[in-house]
């Protein structure tokens, strides 16, 4: 960063990733700003903790210290569109312009970043791995894609820490700004088509990652992704239970709502492992975090004790109601595979349970594309049912809704379409003994509401 910056402009501060960022420059001392469509927790949180927000695209809004292109850092969102009035005014003024993954991009070549990308379980595992750090002798910054539960933040700070973890994000080749010391792949089943076009597409955009890793850096996948990787360094892989990864789990006991497990790992095992939120899934989280933490230099007690303490992200494996007869969860699942991960990991830990999922589809494209490995995700559970699509960014597509998921399901399942505005009076009446919500649109925001409607329903 220029060394004259003084205050920086946000266009799309609310987003969960650019709050992070915002918040890195407040504890620094820095003026900063910002516009969002709408006000949120987020940003209401951000004002008072010193930033300057408005909802209304003018440039009359933008306060007078960041109309100074010599002394102001622009940082803006790819989803912000083309014809922002606040957008076209930084740039018809020669101001100094970064996206956030650029911004994200420099703190990697200063530190040593650990990053985790791939099409999904990259929150939960990065912010395990932040966790294990931050509670070692090591610490470390972070800049997550969720609100971790620890902390109540999706960034931590750590002035004399050598690490910085950061969620790599591969919508709009974000993640191409990095440069890791050592970085996860967690999964590279295709997803946003429409950014890449193809799946070959996004495959070669992971493989262009990997030849991002610093000299003496290290990569670690999982074991099996369709993709070649392309840089010089050697490669380790993780599992979750399976003896051909060079980090897997041996040893796994799941019962009474716990899960233990012990780590084989070639840089030293670690045994009785106990897992904070004690799901299928994260095992396989645990073990690419643990890894990284290992890489950077954490002793065995203290992955240990923070595996156990870790307490989870909001909208990831989110269990708001969680007693032996009822449990109520809300998950960020949005693709086909999360949601396969989601529900076999429910199964796990619930094997005799009826199971209902309510699901939200994320995007027309998405949904065009997926629709079928939706409904087969979908397919393992006792009853779907189906809100509209959110639309985040897009406009809608004709022949595109939720109807083309609720036809591809098997006839087997039990399903219906319904209003969103109606989930509330629908939770009334189902029946069910474990509740998921699904999806990463505006479905969450009835989180609460639904966990009372649960909590009424257990014996008193």
């Amino acid at each position: 960063m220029n060394c004259e910056i003084t205050s920086v402009y946000f266009i799309g501060i609310g987003g969960i990733g650019m709050s992070a960022i915002a918040r890195f420059y407040l504890q620094r001392g820095l003026f900063v700003a910002g516009y969002d469509r709408v006000a949120t927790p987020l940003t209401t949180e951000l004002e008072a903790e010193g930033a300057d927000i408005h909802y209304t695209d003018s440039p009359a809004l933008i306060p007078q210290q960041c109309c100074q292109p010599q002394t102001t850092l622009v940082v803006y969102t790819p989803a912000i569109p083309a014809d922002h009035a606040e957008m076209r005014y930084f740039q018809q003024n020669g101001f100094q312009m970064q996206k956030r993954a650029q911004v994200l991009g420099q703190l990697t070549k200063d530190l040593r970043g650990l990053c985790v990308a791939g099409t999904h379980g990259k929150t939960t595992t990065s912010s395990m791995t932040a966790h294990i750090l931050h509670q070692s002798h090591l610490h470390c910054n972070a800049f997550l894609g969720g609100i971790t539960k620890n902390y109540g933040t999706n960034y931590l700070l750590a002035p004399d820490s050598q690490y910085v973890v950061i969620e790599a994000d591969e919508f709009d080749r974000s993640f191409h700004h990095l440069t890791p010391w050592a970085t996860v792949i967690t999964a590279t089943d295709p997803d946003h088509l429409d950014i890449y076009g193809t799946p070959q597409a996004y495959l070669e955009s992971f493989s262009h990652y990997t030849s991002l890793i610093k000299p003496n850096g290290f990569l670690i996948l999982h074991k099996g992704l369709q993709f070649t990787p392309r840089t010089p360094h050697s490669v380790t892989t993780y599992t979750y239970a399976r003896d051909d990864g060079d980090f897997h789990a041996t040893n796994i006991r799941i019962g009474d709502g716990n899960i233990r497990f012990d780590l084989t790992s070639p840089l030293g095992n670690i045994t009785d492992i106990q897992l904070g939120v004690p799901v299928g899934i994260n095992i396989e989280n645990g073990i690419a975090a643990m890894a990284l933490a290992q890489l950077a230099g954490a002793a065995p007690d203290e992955i240990r004790s923070a595996m156990e303490s870790f307490r989870g992200v909001d909208r990831r494996f989110d269990f708001h109601v969680h007693t032996p007869q009822l449990a109520y969860l809300s998950d960020y699942a949005h693709h086909p595979e999360e949601i396969r991960q989601c529900v076999n990991s429910i199964r796990q830990v619930y094997p005799n349970k009826r199971i209902v999922a309510i699901f939200q589809p994320h995007l027309y494209t998405r949904t065009r594309d997926f629709y079928r490995q939706f409904a087969d995700a979908l397919s393992g559970l006792d009853e779907v049912i189906l809100t509209e699509i959110y639309p985040a960014r897009e406009l809608p597509i004709p022949g595109v809704d939720s109807q083309l998921i609720l036809d591809s399901l098997p006839t087997s399942v039990p399903r219906r379409l319904i209003n969103k505005a109606d989930v509330l009076d629908i939770v009334r009446h189902l029946d069910y003994d474990v509740l998921i919500t699904l999806g990463a649109g505006d479905l969450d925001d009835y989180a609460n509401d639904i966990a009372e409607i649960v909590k009424q329903k257990l014996p008193q």
